[in-house]
């Protein structure tokens, strides 16, 4: 992936980033548990954060997943992560997840680390379609797809199971042009 600038960089995860994962995910706990539930689920400890990382690595050279850390680079501490799952290479599709850090919000990291990401999946994997779901009261995150090149296309009821209630979910895509 090629995102490099004088602040942060996109990079595949290593074993040796699981404290820094779990770290980020620990301080920003109560932000993904309402948004990233089953991530924030598995990196509650650093040894859940190795296991991660492995599983993460394993599904990156089986082309079933791909999670990019977003590195802060002068620590090389991990900031954030952009995730392409749910993929379906027969329809050329996949689905992006991300998040970041409260501590590196607001300087444009995760709409550039999104357009990389994207642009990798239509450019050196082929994918044609991708698509983020997203709740209407996360902000933030509709703000970075819409930076990113997503359009909003529709409601999905009844979506997403949150702790609380089930949601309806808001559905954006972007498509490969080419």
């Amino acid at each position: 992936m090629d995102l490099s600038n004088e602040t942060f960089y996109l990079d595949n995860l290593k074993s040796k980033d699981a404290l820094s994962l779990n770290q980020l995910m620990i301080r920003n706990a109560r932000h993904f548990q309402q948004y990233l539930p089953k991530t924030l689920a598995q990196n509650l400890s650093e040894d859940a954060s190795k296991n991660y990382i492995k599983n993460k690595s394993e599904a990156f050279k089986n082309k079933t997943e791909f999670t990019f850390a977003i590195k802060e680079k002068s620590t090389h501490n991990i900031a954030g992560l952009v995730i392409l799952k749910n993929l379906d290479w027969n329809t050329k599709q996949g689905e992006f997840a991300y998040c970041l850090g409260n501590k590196y919000s607001g300087n444009g990291w995760m709409s550039k680390s999104v357009q990389a990401a994207k642009n990798y999946a239509f450019n050196k994997l082929g994918l044609e379609k991708l698509q983020v779901i997203i709740h209407h009261t996360n902000t933030d995150s509709i703000n970075v797809a819409k930076r990113s090149g997503f359009t909003w296309v529709k409601t999905l009821k009844k979506e997403h199971v949150s702790a609380k209630a089930v949601l309806d979910m808001e559905l954006y895509e972007a498509k490969n042009d080419v």
